[in-house]
């Protein structure tokens, strides 16, 4: 009886607050597939949140139209995410000052090397008391590891929350079932985050160890790379699965280096060991490394190829993790990690990583 009183009470205090204005900032396919929910969602909860949801959209041309406009006028994002419709009440804004203006909640949804920019471009911008949370999945180039979501709060000092997950973007539009994890350290945030994320067929779970969510969401991109290389190579599902392993257990430890009070129960939430078992099966960062493999041809030129404008962010994130590691001397205790950066970089074969991890 004392918990439903809780929840109610919960839900008294979320009510009488003014709705909030939320701007998703980001207009790719997951950027897109986070408007669809977030836009079906704040209709239902008209006393938390405002109906329309502000979407910024870098501008381009397609087929001779803006993409703005079309997004607009026929409610789909037909160069990133073609054929699902996004709620009327979602609304494209080019101008990423006008986007942010007036918003209680900004949803950060691109890659992950045009935050610093765009957080020049929005600072003094900012509506006092907003909030962020971060859907990027990757790290800041530096000999110091440097968070995305700690980036965002030092240069626009909102506090910044994380969503990670087993979320490949068109299976999410589409509808299927899949779960999130919602890092969180603000405890009075989390029942808001639930009510503007969980639908039907997307389910989070709120953690108070934001850190360890982000990480993670950062690190499964190497691993991915590392199972698309196996993939090119031929090689089978035992090869796989001791990719997966071995790229868990480094992901755990670098975690543990990075954050000691990292709580190893947060592995196990979707963030964890869900989301690095489907990004290496399935993906973009698997995906272009097996091509890698298999073609010859450099990464750069098949992520113009294949990913439509999209970005790889594996590559460039086991450079920023490899720079950490070789800061505090500890690379060889990450043969995974290394032999990614030293594929990717150095000119390594593909082979090495097999040959570095039976050594």
């Amino acid at each position: 009886e004392f918990q439903t009183f809780q929840h109610y009470f919960k839900q008294i205090n979320l009510s009488i607050m003014a709705a909030r204005k939320v701007t998703v900032i980001g207009s790719g396919n997951w950027g897109c597939a986070i408007a669809k929910i977030v836009g079906s969602n704040t209709p239902r909860h008209p006393n938390l949140f405002d109906k329309e949801v502000r979407m910024w959209v870098f501008e381009e041309v397609v087929n001779g139209q803006k993409l703005s406009e079309m997004i607009n006028t026929t409610h789909e994002n037909v160069k990133y995410l073609p054929g699902v419709k996004l709620p009327e009440n979602v609304v494209a804004v080019t101008d990423v000052v006008e986007s942010v203006k007036g918003a209680d909640i900004l949803l950060w949804v691109l890659p992950h090397q045009f935050v610093k920019g765009i957080c020049g471009k929005i600072n003094g911008s900012i509506k006092p008391g907003a909030v962020s949370l971060s859907c990027i999945k990757g790290l800041q180039d530096s000999s110091e590891l440097a968070l995305i979501s700690s980036l965002i709060q030092g240069e626009l000092g909102t506090e910044c929350s994380v969503l990670m997950g087993a979320n490949i973007a068109n299976e999410v539009a589409r509808e299927e079932f899949s779960e999130a994890t919602i890092g969180c350290n603000d405890a009075s945030m989390c029942d808001v985050y639930q009510n503007l994320f969980n639908t039907s067929y997307f389910r989070t779970t709120p953690v108070q160890d934001s850190q360890t969510v982000e990480l993670c969401g950062a690190l499964k991109n190497i691993v991915a790379v590392a199972a698309g290389f196996v993939d090119g190579l031929g090689l089978g599902g035992n090869s796989k699965a001791a990719i997966i392993r071995i790229g868990l257990r480094e992901m755990v430890a670098f975690c543990k280096m990075f954050c000691p009070s990292s709580q190893e129960s947060t592995f196990f939430e979707s963030c964890g060991v869900a989301d690095l078992i489907t990004t290496c099966y399935g993906g973009r960062n698997r995906k272009v490394s097996e091509a890698f493999v298999r073609t010859g041809k450099p990464l750069d030129e098949l992520e113009a190829e294949m990913l439509g404008g999209q970005k790889l962010q594996g590559p460039m994130t086991a450079k920023e993790v490899f720079h950490v590691l070789e800061s505090k001397g500890v690379t060889s205790q990450y043969p995974l990690f290394r032999s990614v950066y030293e594929i990717c970089y150095d000119g390594a074969t593909p082979k090495s990583l097999i040959e570095n991890l039976g050594q």
